[in-house]
C-alpha cells in the first residue's frame, strides 16, 4: 500500500499491528508509545520528513480515548494533575512545533535532538527501578516507597490548589508543587511539540522518578495531557506551512498512515490500560525505562556514526 505523504509503501497490516504491540506494552506507564512508534517510522519506514512528527501527533488523537475511558471507568483519573499537564504543556507546544520545522528538518539532527533528551529521562528511570536495586541489593527498601500493589483502588483529591496538588491512592497520601509542575510542563510541551509525542513519554517518568508518584495514579492525566498537546499538534502541524508562506512545505501529517496507527493504538492503549492494574509496578517503570533509553542510544550512536 503507498502512502503518498510519507511516499512509503508497506502492507496495510503492519502500522496497526506495529501500534497495538507498542502501545499494549507502554501505555501502562502512562505513554501511548509514540515515542517508540517515531523510530519505527523513521528507521524502518523510512518516513523522515517533519511530517513524521504530525502523523505522531495524528496517531495520539485516535488511539488515546479508549484507554481514558478505562482510567475513567476505574476511578483512576486525576482531574487536577491532567488540568495543569494541559495548562502548562500547551503553549510550550507551540513553540516545539516551531523548533521541529525552522530549527530541526533536517533527519540526523532531529535524531540527536531526541536521543539526548530520552537518554536524559530513560537513565535516571532505569538507574532508580533497575540498576541501583539490583546493585544495592536492597529489595525491600525500594518496596516500602510503593503503595500495596496487592490493593489498587481509586483515587481520592482531597485537595487543589494553585500552589498544591493533594490526593489519597491505596491508604496512602501524595502531594504535587503546582508551580514545579507547571513550569516542567512547559518545558516538555517544546519537546514533546518537537519530537511528536505530546510529551507524555517525558512527564509520566518524571512523575514516577522525581516527584514520587504511583505509577497507576498518573497514567490516566498523562494520556489525557498527550491527548490533548496532540490535538493542538495536528493542527499546527496541519497549517503552519502555509502560515510560513511555504504551501509546499510537507509537514501535514499521513492522513492514511496516522488513521492506520491510530486503529492499532486505540485498541493497544485500552488492553495496556486494562492489564495495569495487574502488572507490579516495577515491571512497568523497567519497561518505560529499557524502552527509553534503547531509543535514546540508537539515536545519539547512529548520529556520531555519520
Amino acid at each position: 500500500m503507498l502512502f503518498e505523504t510519507s511516499g512509503i509503501e508497506v502492507a496495510w497490516w503492519v502500522p496497526p499491528v506495529a501500534a497495538f504491540i507498542i502501545s499494549t506494552l507502554f501505555s501502562t506507564g502512562g505513554v501511548t508509545g509514540a515515542f517508540m512508534l517515531l523510530p519505527f517510522q523513521v528507521s524502518v519506514l523510512g518516513f523522515t520528513t517533519p511530517a513524521v512528527s504530525a502523523t505522531n501527533h495524528l496517531y495520539n488523537v485516535l488511539a488515546i480515548p479508549g484507554g481514558v475511558v478505562r482510567f475513567i471507568r476505574e476511578g483512576r483519573m486525576l482531574w487536577p494533575l491532567a488540568a495543569v499537564i494541559v495548562a502548562g504543556t500547551l503553549p510550550g507546544v507551540i513553540i516545539g512545533t516551531w523548533i521541529r520545522v525552522s530549527v530541526l528538518p533536517d533527519p540526523e539532527a532531529f535524531k540527536l535532538f531526541a536521543g539526548c533528551f530520552l537518554l536524559l529521562i530513560g537513565s535516571r528511570l532505569l538507574w532508580e527501578n533497575v540498576l541501583r536495586p539490583v546493585l544495592a541489593k536492597k529489595h525491600s527498601a525500594q518496596s516500602r516507597k510503593n503503595p500495596q500493589e496487592d490493593h489498587i483502588t481509586g483515587v481520592d483529591v482531597s485537595g487543589f490548589t494553585l500552589t498544591r496538588i493533594e490526593y489519597t491512592f491505596s491508604g496512602n497520601s501524595y502531594s504535587i508543587h503546582t508551580s514545579w509542575l507547571l513550569l516542567l510542563t512547559a518545558a516538555v510541551g517544546i519537546m514533546g511539540g518537537a519530537y511528536g509525542v505530546g510529551g507524555g513519554a517525558i512527564i509520566a517518568p518524571f512523575l514516577v522518578s522525581f516527584f514520587r508518584l504511583p505509577v497507576y495514579t498518573i497514567a490516566g492525566a498523562t494520556l489525557f495531557g498527550t491527548l490533548a498537546t496532540s490535538v493542538l499538534g495536528v493542527v499546527l502541524y496541519t497549517f503552519f506551512g502555509p502560515a510560513m508562506g511555504s504551501p509546499d512545505l510537507s509537514i501535514s501529517p499521513d492522513w492514511k498512515l496516522g488513521i492506520l496507527f491510530g486503529i492499532g493504538g486505540f485498541a493497544g492503549i485500552y488492553a495496556g490500560a486494562r492489564l495495569q492494574r495487574f502488572m507490579p509496578q516495577k515491571l512497568i517503570k523497567a519497561i518505560l525505562a529499557l524502552g527509553i533509553v534503547s531509543v535514546g542510544t540508537r539515536y545519539v550512536i547512529g548520529f556520531f556514526q555519520l
